[in-house]
């Protein structure tokens, strides 16, 4: 017996599966180490060992994997892109929110059943020359050039002091309607690129609508400074609503950017009126203008 246990222990210890690195090959199941530690004095010598070292093995590889967890974890909260808000879902949305996305929808669509004259084959297609020519009468070109060539031909101070002012209104209309415009950046109803006018015009975003409030002011304006026929009056006021809403006919705006648009033209135009240039100022202004350092008379 002594003989055959040596003969034993030698080929466990020549066995290459009875390596610390190889025990989990060779693991015997519960059953086995119960049957085996009844067979001799070596095996639950083998069987303790065996033991220790899976023990040793699990920790091992344990550690290793939590900390590989743990880094992976750390390398994914850091890779893991942010998605954008607008591709977020909100779960519990505020009855604010509710209410003004609702709003927003409404515009939208109403904006885009209104655009009749955006293609030259749809419904529009014969009003369409009439709205085109309209939405020109309210761009910032013609009326810039129209108060400059008025202003050249202009002999009289009474005359001079209000298309200066009126040149000054323009220019206040342009720059704050640009400034709101590249802020909120909001895109048409029918997304249409801008065209060279409307970079011209620096009118390259929808809100607010340029056309209606330069309208509104324009005519805010002229009815107050100008003494005009009963006609002539409603056909201004006509002709400032007409000029506003064909922008959404043609697709560049919302209802909204035209109903924002008046609202503005309305405030520019008493904030001219409240800040208002005598004639002494206008004729210092067409001096540098005019690089004439004395008044004209």
């Amino acid at each position: 017996m002594s003989g055959r246990q040596a003969r034993c222990r030698a080929r466990d210890r020549n066995n290459v599966l009875n390596r610390p690195e190889f025990m989990s090959l060779n693991q015997p199941s519960r059953r086995e180490q119960g049957t085996g530690e009844g067979r001799g004095s070596g095996g639950p010598r083998r069987s303790t060992f065996r033991q220790q070292s899976q023990q040793e093995d699990t920790g091992l590889r344990g550690g290793r994997d939590s900390s590989d967890g743990a880094s992976a974890a750390d390398g994914g909260a850091k890779d893991a892109p942010r998605l954008p808000e607008q591709d977020c879902m909100q779960l519990n949305p505020t009855f604010r929110g509710i209410a003004i996305n609702s709003l927003l929808a409404i515009d939208l669509s109403l904006s885009k059943r209104l655009g009749v004259c955006v293609r030259p084959q749809g419904s529009g297609a014969p009003f369409r020359s009439m709205v085109l020519l309209l939405a020109f009468s309210g761009h910032a070109l013609p009326w810039f050039i129209g108060t400059l060539i008025c202003l050249w031909r202009s002999n009289t101070l009474a005359g001079q002091e209000v298309l200066v002012n009126l040149l000054l209104a323009l220019i206040l209309d342009l720059m704050t309607v640009a400034g709101m415009q590249k802020l909120v950046k909001r895109k048409g109803p029918w997304d249409f690129p801008p065209g060279f006018l409307d970079f011209v015009a620096m009118d390259m975003y929808s809100f607010p609508a340029a056309h209606a409030s330069r309208a509104v002011m324009v005519s805010k304006f002229l009815l107050s400074h100008l003494v005009l026929a009963v006609p002539l009056r409603i056909l201004l006021y006509l002709w400032a609503f007409l000029a506003g809403t064909s922008r959404v006919l043609l697709g560049k705006h919302h209802l909204s950017d035209v109903g924002c648009g008046f609202a503005l033209g309305f405030l520019h135009y008493s904030l001219v009126e409240s800040v208002w240039l005598d004639s002494a100022t206008c004729q210092t202004l067409i001096s540098i203008g005019t690089l004439r350092w004395a008044p004209l008379v």
